[in-house]
């Protein structure tokens, strides 16, 4: 089995979706995925069924776990599904007892249906071209976000990561970016949203013997694992989001 992931930082919404036969080991696998996307500051989560195995429906127990774990996270997690109504799942779903999960016949309904969400999150955004002068406007919407929502204490953690992110994306995407900031629950969220793939990696190697500014590349996410209490990445349509939380 797999499962394909994509975020997008400038709706909050990440997408699940799975192909193949279901098994309880994948489930195991799916969980810790689906931890890591309840960590990142995304406010829906869509998980596309279509293509899952499961004439008989016995994942059912599963799913509904999942929806229920996203409920009632810290920060709640408006999670839907993306299934037919007429195949065994979707009927044990729908025939629930109590509170049944939101579902939608495709991924563009659901999507639709969460946007209403996504608009109401407390969120600043900036589109910026990739030029390091900008980061400057990157520590000012980090300074508007903490007075804006009574964050002072966290003024200059936040302008600092953010800083960091949006230099990494500046000099190794090289493409216009995105800069999210979000709140929810005492926490702080930055996102940095570029149009290149490739994940970043802290660099912890020797830096003996290097010119100065080799020295210095790479160290920044070192700096993010130290302030924040969780970081990650994910790919998007395109390209990638890094995101930090802040407390």
């Amino acid at each position: 089995m797999a499962v394909a992931v994509v975020g997008d930082a400038t709706t909050a919404v990440v997408e699940m979706a799975v192909h193949g036969e279901w098994s309880p080991q994948f489930g195991d696998r799916f969980s810790a995925g689906l931890r890591l996307c309840l960590a990142s500051p995304c406010v829906s989560i869509i998980i596309d069924l279509h293509h899952l195995k499961d004439r008989s429906g016995l994942s059912m127990p599963f799913w509904m776990a999942a929806w229920r774990q996203a409920r009632l996270a810290p920060s709640p997690v408006r999670l839907v599904f993306c299934l037919s109504t007429a195949s065994a799942l979707g009927r044990r779903l729908c025939g629930s007892d109590g509170p049944q999960p939101p579902m939608f016949a495709s991924a563009p309904e659901a999507r639709i249906a969460v946007a209403v969400r996504s608009l109401q999150a407390d969120r600043l955004q900036a589109r910026l071209p990739p030029r390091p002068d900008r980061v400057r406007d990157v520590r000012e919407l980090a300074g508007h976000a903490c007075h804006r929502w009574r964050l002072p204490h966290l003024l200059d953690d936040t302008a600092l990561v953010a800083s960091e992110l949006a230099s990494n994306a500046i000099e190794h995407a090289g493409t216009d970016f995105v800069v999210t900031m979000s709140r929810d629950a005492g926490r702080l969220h930055v996102a940095v949203q570029d149009g290149a793939p490739a994940f970043p990696r802290p660099h912890r190697a020797s830096s003996a013997g290097l010119p100065a500014p080799a020295q210095a590349r790479g160290r920044g996410l070192l700096v993010v694992q130290a302030i924040c209490v969780a970081w990650g990445a994910m790919p998007t349509r395109g390209g990638k989001v890094v995101w930090a939380t802040l407390t």
